[in-house]
């Protein structure tokens, strides 16, 4: 009777963690044992950086906002807060592509929100 290995089944089952890793460094792309534990690790934290990825951007996007703000003169919280009063419905994403790309514009809505304020 001849000996089963189901060496096919394994292969299977190598070629799929190994399509995982793919793009992986050193050996945790290519030895079974360090391959698995690489994607166990990556497959746990890939929602949690996600949700983190979000959390990043926004506070890039204040960062820079802020930053244009008091070029213009005025503190990151009075221009959202004159903004909201003006009823001025840009989100900081924008804001912060305006302040980048075209200062002159973000002086402007700058200008909206201090007269929103005074």
């Amino acid at each position: 009777m001849a000996r089963v290995t189901c060496a096919v089944a394994s292969r299977k089952r190598r070629k799929r963690l190994f399509k995982l890793t793919k793009g992986f460094f050193g050996d945790r792309k290519n030895h079974v044992r360090q391959s698995s534990n690489a994607v166990m690790g990556a497959l746990a934290s890939n929602y949690k950086h996600r949700k983190m990825r979000k959390r990043d951007f926004r506070r890039l996007w204040t960062t820079r906002i802020s930053a244009a703000s008091k070029m213009c003169g005025i503190s990151y919280s009075k221009l959202i807060n004159g903004l909201s009063k003006a009823e001025v419905s840009i989100n900081r994403k924008m804001l912060s592509e305006l302040a980048i790309h075209d200062f002159d514009a973000f002086k402007q809505v700058a200008e909206v929100a201090k007269s929103a304020l005074a």
